[in-house]
């Protein structure tokens, strides 16, 4: 996650220029929501220049990609231990994209457990909702040669991460 820096100095009863003794905290950003702005290309489209359904799943999974990297991490770092496969995901179509629409794609986190994390996704143009669906992945221990396990979600990452309060919540 990315660093917040706060510092606290100590000065003498005496009210003496120079701080007796400074100190530094640095504590971690936590993400609980996440904003993508982005623009249809070309490719995301069928022959009526409508944007794909099957695309508005990649569309949160890029948004998600772009959280893990804003909280300082990779979804995928060469040589992990652990995975994160999708095991659950919908959507409900509200309206219609098109090509070189620009829309953002809104991400928040609505639930974590010890091996799962939940999101719930708007899809936006003009702050219109176009869709709005959901999106679970697990944690897996990867095993050579052997089946994915369920496992606890590294501490690194799942400090980096708290559920959006209700307020946060988009409806």
């Amino acid at each position: 996650p990315a660093p917040v820096r706060c510092a606290f100095e100590f000065r003498p009863a005496d009210g003496a220029a120079s701080p007796r003794y400074r100190i530094d905290i640095v504590r971690m950003r936590v993400i609980s929501e996440f904003c993508l702005k982005r623009q249809v290309h070309f490719y995301e489209t069928d022959a009526a220049g409508i944007v794909h359904f099957s695309v508005f799943f990649r569309y949160v999974e890029e948004a998600e990609h772009a959280m893990w990297r804003a909280a300082g991490l990779s979804i995928a770092p060469p040589n992990a231990s652990v995975g994160f496969p999708r095991v659950a995901a919908n959507f409900d179509f509200l309206r219609p994209l098109y090509f070189e629409d620009e829309f953002e794609v809104h991400l928040r986190i609505t639930r974590k457990s010890s091996r799962s994390l939940s999101y719930g996704a708007t899809i936006e143009k003009d702050g219109n909702a176009l869709a709005r669906g959901t999106l679970t992945i697990a944690c897996v221990q990867k095993l050579a040669g052997g089946p994915m396990q369920s496992a606890t979600i590294p501490a690194e990452i799942a400090n980096a991460f708290e559920v959006a309060t209700p307020e946060a919540v988009k409806g």
